[in-house]
């Protein structure tokens, strides 16, 4: 009996701090370094997993930024939601709570109008016109300064790949979809399209999506492959029509008050690393996409592309939210881009 009392008192002491350890889902993404030295220390956050490339780049730009200052400032990346929401983030960010966010594209509108233009259907839809969208400055320089007035700059992007519609029943169509009650994000854009597109939807906060998709509250995702299948929301949702009708973005707000703070010198290379890292993970993203939707195929998951006629009558459909978006964007801007990107 004693020996027992012994031994049920040990794994009472050591199983809590197992489970701890085996709870941590970041234990592999650690600072190899000691940041307790730096000068300056900026808190950057986002609500996903660095297993998407997108939110990786947090950590890829906090190794390279504490390397590049000789260990002045320390970029303490907080993935996970471990700061809150978005919408409670974005007002941290704005007071200089935090410092930095990588904002889902779809939360960003609500920083600013002019940032839901990266949400509008066909208008920066594809990873090639990402990439030419954000490296020609006529385009990228409104974008990047359309917060400003909020205390925002936006630094850079990188994404998660092209949204379309993962869905419990196949959609091959308009009329299909009719049928379906797609989850949307938290945000003014996409419920314009949904509500132009004549679908149902429900506006309902990432966490609550798994319970809603396993009890039926909910019939389809508005999200991308990358997303889909690293969450696992294709055991459930087993068909995936390919809208491909905007790039999933992570946008890098920075705290402008925070940033100006810095010396010229540690602001440049700041700013410098921030564009190399997110330049070379826009190129990740378009290998992780194309591996996560291979893997996807081979679990079973069925892929749809719908008609040129039905794509064309959705864009058709969608004409009326783009005017009425390009009066809070900024007609001009819009019609520039628009032309540019031949969307």
């Amino acid at each position: 009996m004693k020996k027992l009392l012994i031994l049920l008192l040990t794994l009472c002491l050591v199983a809590p701090a197992f489970a701890a350890e085996k709870k941590d889902p970041l234990a592999g993404w650690k600072p190899k370094f000691d940041p307790s030295g730096a000068k300056y220390t900026y808190i950057l956050s986002n609500i996903s997993h660095p297993v998407i490339e997108g939110v990786a780049v947090g950590y890829r730009i906090r190794d390279k930024v504490w390397e590049k200052t000789g260990g002045q400032i320390y970029v303490d990346f907080r993935p996970l939601a471990q700061l809150g929401g978005e919408k409670d983030v974005i007002s941290k960010l704005k007071l200089g709570a935090v410092q930095g966010m990588l904002s889902s594209s779809v939360a960003a509108a609500n920083v600013s109008d002019r940032l839901g233009i990266v949400n509008l259907p066909y208008v920066i839809d594809t990873f090639d016109k990402l990439d030419s969208f954000r490296n020609d400055p006529e385009l990228w320089q409104p974008f990047a300064e359309g917060a400003i007035s909020q205390g925002v700059l936006v630094a850079d992007i990188t994404g998660y790949g092209p949204y379309g519609w993962a869905t419990t029943t196949p959609v091959m169509n308009i009329t299909d979809a009719k049928s379906i009650n797609f989850r949307i994000a938290q945000t003014p854009v996409n419920t314009d399209v949904y509500k132009a597109w004549g679908l149902k939807f429900t506006v309902m906060p990432w966490p609550d999506v798994p319970q809603a998709l396993q009890t039926g509250v909910i019939s389809g995702l508005d999200h991308t492959e990358i997303v889909c299948n690293i969450t696992k929301k294709f055991t459930i949702a087993k068909s995936f029509t390919e809208l491909n009708y905007a790039q999933g973005l992570f946008i890098h707000l920075v705290n402008k008050r925070w940033l100006n703070m810095l010396p010229a010198d540690l602001k440049q290379t700041f700013l410098e690393v921030i564009a190399e890292e997110s330049a070379a993970t826009r190129v990740a993203t378009r290998k992780q996409h194309d591996a996560q939707i291979a893997k996807a195929k081979e679990a079973g998951v069925q892929f749809i592309q719908l008609s040129a006629d039905e794509l064309s009558e959705l864009k058709k459909q969608a004409e009326p939210v783009l005017k009425n978006w390009s009066e809070k964007i900024g007609p001009d801007y819009l019609a520039k881009v628009r032309a540019k990107l031949g969307s």
